[in-house]
């Protein structure tokens, strides 16, 4: 029996090298070999500790691959050929229920969080549900995106955090053609906002990033498009949109993180009527001294946002293959090694050379640049990450 090997997360910080079997097909099933899966912030709060979750598991959900074993039924609902590289959405979809009859299937009453990849555990079927391993079953309720030809797989799991910008950004805030645009947080997601709404042609965007940390993933910010670049540390955004523009933002996007000070800010620079779309995490911090009469003064629209959708998948990856400069961010990858993994994951939540963009190879990928140690590519900015 073929097997694969995975990293699995048994406890906070420590992370396991395994042999795990690889199952044979069930109908409307795949098996695919992972390529490459990027890091996030959940990937280290689930390493961390900070998010409570069933262990042990096999972590990462930023998954790219190859279509390896997988039944006539799995193809033909896909239109897909074994060897196809796809991108693989973290969510599942039942298409029975409500939520996924309206398009919202990370709201799906059968799946959702519980059994998104990256955080289901190994006792459930194969246990073979993370991108920290050679393997990935596809169930009959998974879904996956072609990855254009040219694009690396590398550079491919950019698709998540490129797609929360697009559908946080321009599907959820609405923005086009001459809107104002306020962006909190200069991570990867923050990033996808910035260049989402330059695509959407909007006409000012501003992205906000707090302390030294962040200069480099401001310069990158400018790379991408944004008109102004502001650290909250030394200077006053609302002072500097009012300057720039004569007005507030009509769409704030916040991805900030373990900052729930920003939400106030972003009360402060959406114009009366605007809308703020909410994506980072606060964690368990709680706000304190804020009024919510404010939200009611300036009759604002307040969204959450949980999660991306397939038709934001497709068009960050579609984004990615036109526009190159997309791809170059400061980057580390690393093998299937538990000690190089939980390092990486450790330096870009708190090192003081963070890479903007962390990724697990899961195999060799024929990068001539790829070490041992791990590998930098970018655009020698040294960007960091949030």
């Amino acid at each position: 029996m073929t097997t694969a090997s995975a990293l699995v997360l048994v406890g906070a910080g420590r992370l396991e090298a395994r042999e795990i079997p690889v199952p044979d097909p069930a109908p409307g099933e795949a098996v695919l070999a992972v390529e490459a899966c990027g890091l996030c912030g959940t990937d280290h709060e689930l390493y961390s500790g900070v998010l409570a979750t069933r262990l042990p598991l096999v972590p990462g959900h930023e998954i790219v691959g190859t279509i390896g074993e997988a039944t006539p039924q799995f193809l033909e609902a896909r239109g897909l050929a074994q060897g196809d590289r796809v991108a693989v959405e973290v969510f599942q979809r039942c298409v029975r229920c409500e939520a996924c009859s309206a398009g919202n299937y990370p709201l799906c009453r059968y799946h959702g969080l519980g059994d998104s990849y990256g955080n289901r555990p190994l006792e459930e079927g194969s246990g073979l549900w993370g991108g920290y391993a050679t393997h990935l079953v596809l169930t009959p309720d998974s879904m996956v995106h072609r990855v254009p030809d040219h694009l690396d797989p590398l550079t491919a799991t950019l698709f998540n955090p490129y797609g929360a910008g697009i559908r946080w950004g321009v599907t959820l805030g609405g923005i086009g053609p001459g809107t104002t645009v306020a962006v909190l947080g200069p991570g990867l997601r923050g990033l996808g906002v910035v260049a989402a709404a330059v695509g959407a042609r909007a006409g000012y965007v501003m992205l906000t990033g707090a302390g030294p940390a962040d200069a480099d993933r401001l310069a990158t910010g400018k790379a991408f498009g944004a008109h102004r670049t502001v650290d909250v540390h030394a200077e006053d955004p609302r002072r500097m949109l009012k300057q720039d523009t004569g007005g507030l933002a009509d769409v704030v996007v916040d991805v900030t993180a373990n900052a729930p000070e920003a939400f106030v800010q972003a009360i402060d620079l959406a114009r009366p009527g605007g809308t703020i779309v909410v994506a980072g995490t606060r964690g368990h911090h709680t706000l304190q001294g804020w009024n919510p009469d404010r939200l009611v003064g300036k009759e604002l629209r307040v969204l959450g946002a949980l999660g991306v959708d397939g038709a934001a998948y497709r068009a960050a990856l579609d984004f990615l293959g036109d526009n190159p400069v997309l791809g170059q961010v400061s980057r580390r990858v690393v093998g299937l090694d538990p000690d190089e993994v939980g390092g990486l994951l450790h330096q870009m939540a708190h090192g003081p050379d963070r890479p903007l963009h962390g990724v697990v190879a899961a195999r060799p990928i024929g990068d001539p640049g790829r070490s041992q140690g791990g590998q930098r590519h970018g655009n020698g900015h040294g960007m960091s990450t949030a």
